[in-house]
């Protein structure tokens, strides 16, 4: 079955959540995890959201990621490698009705690192933006509820425009 696209008003549980899963994927990196983030749209006081909990830790060692990978499997979550994006470990929990995904990245990779926590802490910062982009979601899940790919297509560009002016804020 497709994955059924939701987006719900924010819900300051998300954080709690967070606060929950990341502790059980830190005790799985251990002294290779430097940093747990959460980004994406729970991580976002006030935005409307998909109920999916984002966690991007920043590793020494992707290798000692892989080496890791049924400690993962163990707590629920797919291990997808790559998963289409060069220099990630990318995980998810939740089948078809996702409810946490993982973003792992290398420490060198600050490009990654820097856009997503860019990103995240725009939105906190810029209500205006933050709105909007939360019409757009919920416009974009009633037109595809079943379609992560138009849904994902149909923010592409919005999402592109927030990244330039969310790094461009974000260096000064």
């Amino acid at each position: 079955m497709a994955q059924h696209i939701v987006v719900c008003d924010y819900d300051p549980r998300w954080s709690d959540e967070f606060d929950r899963e990341s502790a059980l994927v830190r005790a799985i990196l251990g002294d290779n995890c430097i940093e747990l983030h959460h980004i994406g749209s729970t991580s976002v006081e006030g935005l409307a959201a998909k109920p999916i909990i984002d966690m991007m830790p920043v590793v020494r060692s992707l290798e000692q990621v892989d080496a890791v990978a049924a400690e993962f499997e163990k707590i629920g979550y797919e291990y997808l490698g790559e998963f289409g994006m060069a220099g990630r470990r990318y995980l998810r929990k939740g089948g078809d009705e996702r409810t946490h995904q993982i973003h792992i990245f290398h420490e060198s990779n600050r490009h990654d690192i820097e856009r997503h926590l860019a990103v995240r802490d725009y939105l906190r910062a810029h209500k205006s933006v933050r709105d909007e982009y939360a019409a757009l979601k919920r416009e974009l899940a009633a037109k595809h509820p079943y379609d992560i790919d138009g849904y994902c297509d149909g923010k592409e560009a919005f999402v592109q425009r927030m990244e330039v002016d969310a790094l461009a804020w974000k260096r000064g």
